[in-house]
């Protein structure tokens, strides 16, 4: 009888939250880097990749991955014509809606999949921080959009902010930590606000805290069919 630990082939770890994590990784990664008239259209581009292989990892049904396929498609569309021309205003403003549908579809396959999954190991563990993270990415993407199509400064007198700023400000109100330097003028960007902060602590506490309480390392689940 031999235990040997294996490296995970290249399919099992496209298969793999590892994968979706550090793509949501390269996304932030990428959203503070990359100067704001040509951000948006990469951004997006990245997002088409991690809601992809979220997908696959999350052995979404085949509806909603042909639904989602063709919403890829014409998003991939929109952030090759922004790249080349871009507008400043509602068309990026639009970009950050897609953006934002792209956020809100990932983590809920994920949840999907976590609850359907037999066992707790290093994947559901992998999956539950991969799920916290895009709600924290939806949220700064609905913020900038909301400041690009709104009409008076997002943040008041602090303008209305770079999307590096709006992450700060969405991860900062998921674990209300409150700073209080960035703070939303006016509604729905308050409203918004309050949402995140309630969903970011349910989240941790019903979600992650239980899975890391049941959490054995080590343990493999059983393999997918």
């Amino acid at each position: 009888m031999t235990s040997r630990v294996t490296a995970k082939r290249p399919a099992e770890w496209v298969d793999s939250y590892a994968a979706v994590l550090f793509l949501v990784i390269a996304t932030y990664v990428v959203s503070v880097s990359v100067t704001e008239a040509r951000a948006a259209s990469i951004v997006l581009t990245v997002q088409l990749a991690t809601v992809w292989f979220t997908l696959r990892a999350s052995h979404a049904r085949r509806v909603t991955r042909r639904i989602a396929d063709i919403g890829l498609c014409l998003a991939a569309i929109l952030a090759v014509g922004s790249f080349f021309l871009h507008e400043p205003g509602g068309q990026l403003g639009g970009i950050f809606i897609v953006c934002c549908l792209l956020y809100l579809i990932a983590p809920f396959s994920i949840v999907r999949y976590l609850m359907l999954r037999a066992g707790v190991d290093s994947e559901t563990l992998l999956g539950a921080v991969a799920a916290y993270l895009l709600i924290g990415m939806f949220f700064a993407f609905a913020y900038k959009a909301i400041g690009e199509l709104g009409q008076v400064p997002f943040y008041g007198a602090a303008g209305h902010g770079t999307l590096s700023q709006d992450l700060f400000f969405s991860f900062v109100t998921m674990t209300t930590v409150g700073y209080g330097n960035l703070v939303p003028a006016a509604n729905p960007g308050q409203t918004l606000a309050v949402v995140e902060a309630l969903t970011g602590q349910l989240f941790l506490v019903l979600a992650v805290g239980k899975i890391i309480n049941v959490y054995t390392p080590g343990r493999r689940g059983p393999r997918e069919p």
